[in-house]
């Protein structure tokens, strides 16, 4: 009569085992394979970003504004803090008619500032094209709030916001503020190409945000908004409201003063992204490139100012 041998349990706990090495091996392998992935989106989303900033200046002559402030009427007086008010609509608002986009813009009623309960539905979706797929956070909407905890508005996220130089210039009060931000975005600017003395390979357009530094949106900058480190800083400090869509490289106004690399620091007004090492950012000839967050800090503060200096 035959008998069956059955696996010994010592046997079936080194199979067990063996399997569980392989799993180990391949899983940060499958891991890394995902985050490529998800980082060569977010480079084609810059790539994008870049084509339409490229088309809205063929079409205007400029380049679009990092956000649009005008005091008066409707729109509100202007903040005694920042000299900020309504509409408060971004770049990334002035360049969706060139990122098949212009049906949501339309949506919007750019004649009443951003925070109207009259576009509350279309300020609070969600935009592909401005997300970078490798953020953790994957909510839709935050609350914009003010030092105090009010809630000013509800919009959408988005992760690419636009470099306005070295200097943060928010808390400038000024109408003009092309004499303060030697950068390419601003509030209110109208930057051209042939602005960039120190030609537009060498010079920062935009690049990335994530919730973990700080919110940030594709809709607008609401007056008297503050904007406050995420959970990786808890200790933190809150800054104006600008930074959800407008960042600087430092050195700026700080003391001592400080240039602020990608992924280095917990200010707000600081690039920040959630991919290993570094940070996708956009230059001003449409190319991206990865910005390890070891760069030449002098290197990284010529590169935000369109004069190089």
């Amino acid at each position: 009569m035959r008998t069956h041998r059955a696996f010994t349990l010592v046997e079936l706990l080194v199979v067990i085992a063996i399997v569980g090495v392989l799993v180990a091996l391949l899983l940060p392998a499958v891991q890394a394979a995902r985050e490529s992935a998800r980082r060569t989106q977010c480079v084609n989303n810059l790539k994008q970003i870049g084509v339409a900033l490229y088309d809205f200046h063929d079409t205007n002559g400029r380049l679009p504004s990092a956000y649009h402030s005008q005091p008066g009427g409707v729109m509100g007086a202007a903040d005694p803090d920042t000299g900020e008010a309504g509409p408060g609509w971004t770049y990334l608002v002035q360049i969706m008619p060139f990122m098949e986009a212009g049906n949501m813009r339309d949506s919007l009623n750019l004649k009443l500032p951003s925070w109207s309960p009259l576009n509350a539905n279309v300020v609070q979706k969600s935009i592909p094209g401005f997300r970078c797929p490798s953020v953790s956070n994957d909510s839709i909407t935050y609350d914009v709030k003010a030092d105090d905890g009010t809630v000013l508005a509800a919009f959408a996220r988005a992760n690419y916001v636009a470099c306005a130089g070295k200097m943060n210039v928010w808390d400038n009060k000024a109408a003009d503020l092309r004499p303060f931000a030697d950068g390419v975005f601003f509030r209110n600017s109208r930057i051209r190409l042939k602005d960039i003395a120190d030609g537009t390979s060498h010079t920062i357009f935009c690049g990335e945000q994530t919730p973990s530094h700080n919110d940030s949106t594709w809709v607008a900058i609401v007056p008297g908004a503050a904007t406050c480190p995420g959970p990786t800083f808890p200790f933190g400090h809150c800054d104006l409201a600008a930074p959800q869509i407008n960042v600087h490289v430092g050195p700026g106004g700080d003391d001592p003063p400080l240039i602020l690399p990608p992924n280095t620091n917990s200010d707000p007004d600081a690039m920040f992204s959630e991919h290993q090492g570094g940070c996708n950012v956009l230059f001003g000839d449409g190319s991206v490139r990865f910005i390890p967050d070891t760069i030449n800090q002098l290197v990284w503060s010529a590169m935000g100012s369109r004069s190089g200096n």
